[in-house]
């Protein structure tokens, strides 16, 4: 069975500090939902289109269970405490057998 991942991109994080609220409930529910951060990108060398923003990788042992721990009532909560006008370009992606 392909593993699934979160890929997600940062272009702007001015202010770190008003995700707190996000990251508290984030990281418990994507542990819950088996999900294990593999990079929080803080070093990202980009190449041809790419533009080096902060990149966070997340795998999960499933497709499926990548996309159930977004769709989840705890990631959602989550996601609620974002402050608003955040940005980020988050992919659930399948990964090769």
């Amino acid at each position: 069975m392909a593993k699934g991942y979160w890929a997600s991109v940062y272009p702007a994080v001015s202010d770190p500090e008003t995700l707190t609220a996000y990251n508290e409930l984030a990281g418990p529910a994507v542990r819950a939902a088996g999900g294990r951060v593999l990079s929080r990108g803080a070093r990202v060398v980009a190449h041809e289109a790419g533009i080096a923003h902060r990149v966070v990788l997340i795998e999960f042992d499933s497709f499926e269970e990548a996309v159930a721990a977004y769709e989840s009532e705890a990631y959602q909560k989550a996601l609620a405490a974002l402050p608003a006008g955040f940005e980020r370009d988050l992919r659930i992606v399948e990964g090769v057998d």
